[in-house]
């Protein structure tokens, strides 16, 4: 069955297209790592949203992509940061990445049935999403505030997989309903979304969605959250300093955290 449109108080037409998570046993656990090395805890906030003028749709107004434009907001994000000079995935790219992953046919509209997040960072690794590689990536516990803290801090994002409740449709701020999770507010009523994580306090988080930032609750995340990886990527380094701009050496922590590259697996 292909995805469904649905249409925001805003008036953007947008698409869902995470399809529910699969995971895979090879895949190393940040948790086990990072206590290992010498990486400070992380602040009470950090902010990875503000510099990026334009986050674009990237296709998910109109198809199913939303697991690969979290890619390129992340691209996105990660070039502004390190570098001061925002690199812009065009929409073709996106959605040739989504090809590649889900096996959508623009001929086809009833191809379009979304992707599996764990297929589109093999993908993203092995071969690259609009001309941009990652090193590699790391399952966290989706409900994990330090390792979602930790994530953002080191790697300047999270991605993350949520199983969206009806009563998010009109939101302003995503937070779990008065009700709880039941009725419209039950979890993944209205389906699966994926998104990056480019900030968070200690009064929640915000997310890049459908072109948008968008305020979540930690309870909405702990609620509705069911998929997370730290992704590591040479996008976050400064050609110059070599360092993120938090001033961590990523390549040393890639090796320190005992070659988290193998962690992309087939």
């Amino acid at each position: 069955m292909s995805l469904t449109s649905f249409t925001l108080a805003n008036g953007r037409t947008v698409k869902l297209g995470k399809k529910p998570a699969r995971h895979d046993p090879r895949t190393l656990q940040l948790a086990k790592y990072i206590p290992a090395t010498a990486v400070p805890p992380p602040p009470s906030s950090e902010d990875f949203s503000r510099a990026v003028r334009n986050w674009g749709m990237m296709g998910n107004n109109t198809i199913g992509d939303c697991t690969c434009a979290c890619a390129g907001h992340m691209i996105e994000e990660w070039t502004t940061y390190a570098n001061q000079k925002t690199t812009v995935p065009s929409d073709d790219s996106i959605v040739k990445a989504y090809e590649a992953v889900s096996g959508y046919n623009p001929s086809d509209p009833g191809s379009d049935r979304g992707a599996v997040i764990l297929d589109v960072l093999n993908y993203w690794k092995k071969t690259g999403i609009s001309g941009h590689k990652i090193m590699a990536f790391a399952g966290l516990e989706p409900n994990n505030h330090l390792e979602i803290q930790e994530s953002v801090m080191l790697f300047g994002n999270c991605f993350i997989g949520v199983q969206l409740p009806l009563s998010a449709q009109n939101q302003e701020v995503w937070a779990v309903p008065p009700g709880g999770a039941t009725g419209q507010g039950a979890r993944g009523s209205w389906g699966g979304h994926a998104i990056p994580i480019v900030q968070y306090d200690p009064f929640g988080l915000t997310v890049v969605t459908w072109g948008e930032l968008k305020r979540m609750s930690w309870g909405f995340l702990e609620t509705y959250c069911d998929e997370g990886y730290a992704v590591l990527s040479e996008d976050f380094i400064n050609k110059h300093t070599k360092l993120t701009p938090a001033q961590f050496d990523l390549k040393t922590l890639q090796a320190d955290l005992g070659q988290i590259g193998k962690s992309a697996v087939a």
